[in-house]
């Protein structure tokens, strides 16, 4: 993803670095796109373009939650083993077919790390 769709900051880095649990990120979206912060500093920023939607929706659904309505926000608590695959799936291509086959996984990886195991 380039810039213009993603942008994805050095302080989702800094919370994956201490393994935590239990981490509250608020996902909230207005006129601009979708915004993903903890303790009101921002993780990540998906702008509101066909690619950058379409990655929000990804790494919203990692997170175990919808994307918010415009004007509005939700909260979801997850470890910081589901934020780095959150993190990475906001990363992919998707205009390269090979993303798919990562995002499949990393989903997976994402829901069974939230506790949700399916089979």
């Amino acid at each position: 993803m380039n810039k213009k769709n993603v942008e994805i900051y050095d302080y989702a880095t800094e919370l994956i670095d201490k393994p935590r649990a239990h981490l509250k990120l608020c996902l909230s979206q207005d006129e601009d796109g979708l915004k993903i912060t903890h303790d009101n500093n921002v993780i990540m920023i998906f702008n509101l373009t066909h690619r950058g939607m379409l990655a929000a929706g990804f790494v919203a659904k990692a997170l175990g939650v919808d994307v918010p309505p415009l004007g509005e926000s939700i909260l979801s608590r997850v470890s910081t083993g589901v934020l780095f695959r959150a993190t990475s799936i906001a990363q992919l291509d998707y205009s390269n077919e090979a993303s798919f086959q990562l995002l499949e996984r990393w989903l997976e990886e994402a829901d069974s790390q939230r506790g949700n195991i399916t089979k």
